[in-house]
């Protein structure tokens, strides 16, 4: 009895004992963690670290034991384990975690320091940092000559026209995945793709004109929806029944008729001496221009056009088309009208406001004074869409010189990005860009107001004739650099976004359309010369006071 109780007082003592070392061991505090020199606090996530080298540096509140180190207690990985090598500074104070070779370009890791015993103390709270490498900068396709270069992405994007047109129709689809629905602002993008497509030599004339003739046949045809001479947003490209855009929007919509009329002016004006053929699809598109009742539009005679009208709803959107923003073509159209034309007074209270923000801005960003618009110039598809037709070269009227306004809008666009308030990875002069595209989960009209960290090619590329150094890095930067993941069967895919490492599979016809032409008229003024040289239009121009 007495040799069980000695044993049960030296069990007592000796748990004590061990208790008692456990408490005393120090605690250790994990002041900042750097990776690569940069902060890298708890719970953070960062982008574009170097991968050849990724060291990451712990310190600690005190001196800590180096020879006590628990490897088991850290964890670096991406998708699987990642070798590593370590030291600690001289003050013991510093622990150094390094790969021990390079890690995969453009891909996504994380470091965890886990709490309990180690380096002789108690460490006493975990530590958990993701990080992004950096894109491999190499080149990803064989170096061509910059002329080579526009004319390979011209020929790519044109084949999502050509190659992907909607089988009945002709005309373009929404975008890629969208089977009979067919977009009619996108379709007049493509029209002027196809006359590009000609030109460069993609296809023929004959074959250019077999498939405009189908295109305009199809929208002539008794059975195609339109209203009171305008045509909805989405159709079915087999049928020509409207497909509603949204719950009201089930009718005419003045603004993609316009981009649809744009381009078919200007087929009108590349075929208007041709053969007989020819002569008969330019009087069907004289006749398809002539029943648009744009006057209509301006929802009982009021001195603004309105967007949509539905036939069963009405003006229920009652939505105003007024400046600025992508839709100044609408109302020079709208003026040019030989059967259902618009006076002055419209352009000038409805569209122009008489002149007020949002119409006339003239404050400066970055040093650069912007003419018309919104603080920071809103998305760049504004200074595209209407001026694939429309020459901003020599345009002006009493409200600005739409050169200077497109140059400005796109060199605040790209000076913004290069400045990257909101420290998105990659952004810089050659990555530049914001505009309405997809997005992660969804779609929306980026700009720098509205920045989510997306790029769209086609906001850089279509700026071309504003800023063609500029677009220039973007396009080596979109092509070498990340076109093992941006590039595909019709050119750019739509968006990406460096920060969360997503790049978008898609193509939307209205991101399409104006690559193609804009950087044609870039190059050529090729479109610009058909559109302003048709008389209706020089006619709508002159109506509204515009000089050209």
């Amino acid at each position: 009895m007495k040799k069980i109780l000695i044993l049960i007082f030296i069990a007592v003592i000796s748990a004590h004992c061990r208790k008692t070392t456990v408490n005393q061991l120090p605690g250790i505090t994990i002041d900042s963690v750097f990776i690569n020199r940069i902060a890298a606090p708890n719970y953070s996530s960062l982008s574009n670290i170097d991968y050849k080298t990724v060291t990451a540096e712990f310190r600690f509140g005190s001196a800590v034991d180096t020879l006590m180190l628990d490897r088991s207690k850290i964890d670096f990985a991406g998708s699987s384990s990642v070798p590593w090598s370590y030291n600690f500074g001289t003050n013991a104070k510093s622990l150094f975690i390094r790969s021990t070779g390079a890690l995969s370009p453009f891909t996504s890791y994380r470091i965890t320091f886990s709490p309990g015993t180690n380096l002789g103390g108690i460490v006493n709270s975990s530590y958990t940092s993701g990080f992004r490498t950096r894109l491999d900068t190499t080149p990803k396709f064989p170096r061509v000559s910059d002329d080579s270069l526009l004319t390979l992405v011209q020929k790519k994007t044109f084949a999502y026209f050509w190659d992907y047109a909607h089988p009945v129709s002709g005309l373009a689809r929404e975008r890629f995945g969208s089977g009979d629905v067919v977009t009619t602002g996108g379709s007049g993008f493509g029209i002027m793709a196809i006359l590009t497509g000609i030109k460069r030599g993609f296809v023929t004339r004959i074959q250019g004109f077999d498939r405009l003739k189908t295109i305009v046949d199809f929208l002539s045809s008794p059975s195609t929806d339109r209203f009171h001479g305008a045509f909805p947003h989405w159709m079915n490209g087999s049928t020509g029944k409207v497909i509603p855009f949204s719950t009201n929007d089930n009718g005419g919509d003045l603004v993609e008729t316009g981009f649809l009329m744009e381009g078919l002016l200007t087929a009108r004006a590349y075929f208007k001496n041709g053969n007989p053929d020819e002569l008969i699809m330019c009087d069907s598109i004289t006749s398809l221009f002539n029943n648009v009742e744009w006057d209509w539009y301006r929802q009982n005679g009021q001195n603004i056009l309105y967007w949509h009208w539905s036939p069963n709803l009405g003006f229920i959107i009652n939505m105003g088309i007024s400046g600025w923003n992508e839709a100044l073509i609408v109302y020079v159209l709208a003026a040019s009208s030989p059967t259902h034309p618009i006076p002055q007074e419209v352009y000038t209270s409805g569209w122009a406001l008489n002149g007020a923000y949002p119409m006339k801005n003239n404050k400066q960003f970055y040093g650069i004074t912007l003419p018309l618009g919104p603080d920071y110039g809103g998305p760049l598809f504004f200074a595209h869409y209407s001026f694939m037709g429309l020459d901003p070269r020599n345009l002006s009227d009493q409200y600005a010189d739409y050169m200077a306004q497109n140059r400005a809008h796109a060199q605040i666009n790209h000076a913004y990005c290069t400045a990257d308030p909101k420290g998105y990875a990659g952004y810089s002069d050659s990555c530049w860009g914001l505009t309405a595209s997809d997005i992660q989960n969804g779609y929306s009209a980026s700009s720098p107001t509205n920045d989510l960290g997306v790029i769209a090619p086609t906001a850089a590329l279509s700026s071309f004739p504003y800023t063609p150094e500029e677009s220039l890095k973007a396009l080596h930067f979109f092509y070498y650099v990340v076109g093992d993941k941006l590039w595909g069967d019709y050119g750019f895919h739509d968006a990406f976004n460096l920060t969360t490492g997503w790049f978008a599979s898609s193509y939307i016809s209205i991101d399409e359309g104006p690559i193609i032409c804009m950087i044609e008229n870039y190059r050529s003024a090729f479109l610009w010369g058909l559109f302003m040289t048709d008389s209706d239009v020089r006619n709508g121009l002159t109506r509204l006071g515009f000089t050209f």
